[in-house]
């Protein structure tokens, strides 16, 4: 009977032995999620990410680059008017004058102030550049044989400033010559209801005649814009 009354009177010892060892376990099972979460005053810290190098300014040639892709992009697409490229290279062929120059005089480089200069201008152009693409003046071509032809110049004159085929300056003259076609064909079709007459047809035809030789030479002649990597300056 004694016996008996220590067996029963052990029980609760044991029971709470058990819970107490359950316990631990949870509260064991809890850390890795306290870590995580960052409650745990143990918490291992992350590891602080490298600073991203700062990227280096374009160069003059660099930049020079930039911007004639920019004007060939607007050609292509229409947001450049014959007469808004025309401008843009002309100030791009004047910039590349000066830079020439400016090289020639200082054996191949540019001094500190003439590249501050040179950078001024080049943001003022792509000032302009941004203007000219995004305001209302765009250049559409109709689905006709006429204004198709002028679509394929403006197309051949923006791949010749892409590759450099065609330096600022012939550019510029092609542009000006589409400008002054295009004018011609605006009047000609506003003075007839909208149409061409078919001797005006044919002296259109004529003109691009004689502006596509000009891009076909100024795109094979050894007048070039480089596009090779730009020198340190």
């Amino acid at each position: 009977m004694k016996s008996t009354c220590m067996k029963w009177s052990a029980l609760p010892v044991l029971v709470l032995m058990a819970g107490t060892v359950v316990l631990a376990e949870d509260l064991g099972a809890q850390e890795p999620d306290e870590a995580q979460s960052g409650s745990s005053a143990t918490a291992a810290t992350p590891a602080a990410e490298p600073t991203p190098a700062a990227k280096p300014k374009p160069t003059v040639a660099r930049r020079k680059e930039n911007q004639q892709d920019r004007i060939a992009q607007g050609v292509k697409s229409g947001q450049l008017t014959a007469g808004e490229t025309s401008k843009l290279e002309t100030k791009e062929a004047a910039l590349n004058r000066e830079t020439k120059a400016d090289r020639a005089a200082h054996g191949g480089k540019l001094t500190a102030a003439e590249k501050k200069q040179i950078n001024g201008q080049q943001n003022q152009l792509s000032k302009q550049i941004g203007k000219d693409k995004h305001n209302a003046s765009t250049q559409h071509y109709a689905n006709n044989k006429v204004d198709q032809r002028r679509e394929n110049q403006q197309d051949r004159v923006a791949q010749g400033i892409k590759s450099g085929q065609m330096t600022a300056g012939e550019a510029a003259k092609a542009e000006k010559q589409q400008k002054g076609i295009n004018r011609q064909v605006a009047a000609d079709r506003k003075a007839n209801g909208g149409t061409l007459t078919a001797s005006e047809k044919k002296q259109v035809n004529h003109e691009q005649n004689a502006a596509s030789k000009n891009i076909y030479h100024s795109k094979h002649n050894l007048k070039t814009q480089p596009q090779e990597q730009p020198k340190p300056n």
